[in-house]
């Protein structure tokens, strides 16, 4: 009777850790466009006076994203296809962005609206060159530590912080491959700030969307020299690069 309660109470303890690592995680994307516009120095006066009737004086633009995780798999996408503005009188369809990855294969798939066309990268997982810190805080009732890398196509600094209590690698935007699930990331000191505010813990097999792969395939080098290019080109013209592509 001894040794069958015992079993009980070891797969319980298996079961509630399998739970642990499989759920979805409710984040705010906030970006700071005056933040983002202050690095521009190349702007011609035209592109500033065009941001400034766009945006006026608003500081930041926030949305709702989700990501569905679990050891062996994630998907990283909005959580409503369509966007609200904050008084509720306007709405707009959001863009194509779809980021799954499965670890046991080693793959990703990205579905990228971006540059007037969606665009689908289907390729192997490249992960980060993270560097931890020592840095600790609370995120979303979970202690985490911090780690940095660096996003060397747009040059920005990208700092995570993931729960060590929560063993997956999984991640939002396209970071992951550290060893607690990322709760927040910032893009350069504040431009950008993705947050969780709620995590769920429960299985995702069946809860997890489908994404479809309609668009112009392509690999993971086409996109990063689409990336470069444009970019180089946005400075060249003056242009704001973000008006066209993920910032």
């Amino acid at each position: 009777m001894k040794k069958f309660v015992f079993l009980l109470a070891v797969l319980s303890c298996h079961l509630t850790a399998q739970a642990q690592e499989a759920g979805v995680v409710t984040y705010e994307r906030s970006q700071s466009w005056v933040k983002i516009f202050s690095r521009m120095t190349f702007l011609s006066q035209e592109e500033k006076d065009r941001m400034k009737l766009t945006w006026g004086s608003r500081e930041d633009w926030k949305v709702k994203m989700k990501l569905y995780f679990s050891p062996e798999q994630s998907l990283y996408t909005y959580e409503s296809d369509q966007a609200t503005s904050d008084d509720g009188r306007y709405s707009w369809r959001q863009d194509e962005f779809v980021i799954q990855r499965n670890f046991d294969k080693e793959k990703k798939l990205e579905i990228m609206e971006m540059l007037g066309r969606t665009y689908v990268i289907d390729d192997s997982l490249r992960t980060p060159r993270w560097k931890v810190t020592n840095k600790i805080k609370e995120v979303a009732g979970h202690i985490c530590m911090s780690a940095e890398t660096t996003d060397s196509l747009k040059n920005q600094k990208i700092t995570a912080w993931f729960a060590q209590d929560i063993p997956v690698q999984a991640g939002p935007e396209q970071y992951f491959g550290l060893p607690g699930l990322i709760l927040e990331l910032d893009i350069n000191d504040g431009d950008a700030l993705i947050t969780a505010t709620k995590v769920e813990f429960k299985p995702i097999d069946k809860e997890m969307p489908k994404p479809k792969a309609k668009g112009k395939k392509i690999s993971d080098k086409e996109y990063k020299k689409l990336i470069a290019d444009h970019i180089a080109d946005s400075i060249k013209a003056q242009r704001n690069p973000y008006w066209a592509i993920r910032y």
